[in-house]
């Protein structure tokens, strides 16, 4: 494994942590509960029938009722930020928050 790899997995497994962390904050005044599974090249974040899954390079929404949404771009960098669909760079906490934050308290 080379540093890059070392520092990807790091990396990968404090986005999983942090949205998990986030999802189950965000869950104490939610209706329903999150679920994150991790493996070695996905993150889901579920949350009843809708869900948030994250790879390498992309991040999608779908829902089990709905058409899913086109992926997006999504990139980890080695800064710890996180950049969604060409957009800044932003902090991987900061992301991490208002993700579990929309997917848990969605716009009605």
């Amino acid at each position: 494994m080379t540093v890059n790899d070392r520092l990807h997995t790091e990396l990968w497994t404090s986005w999983a942590s942090l949205l998990r962390s986030y999802a189950a904050a965000h869950g104490l005044s939610a209706t329903q509960h999150a679920v994150v599974e991790v493996s070695a090249d996905q993150i889901t974040l579920r949350v009843g029938s809708r869900w948030l899954k994250f790879t390498e390079h992309e991040m999608q929404y779908g829902s089990t009722q709905e058409i899913d949404e086109a992926p997006r771009a999504f990139a980890l960098r080695e800064n710890g930020t996180v950049t969604i669909n060409g957009g800044q760079e932003e902090e991987m906490d900061l992301a991490a928050e208002r993700l579990a934050r929309e997917m848990l308290h969605p716009p009605q």
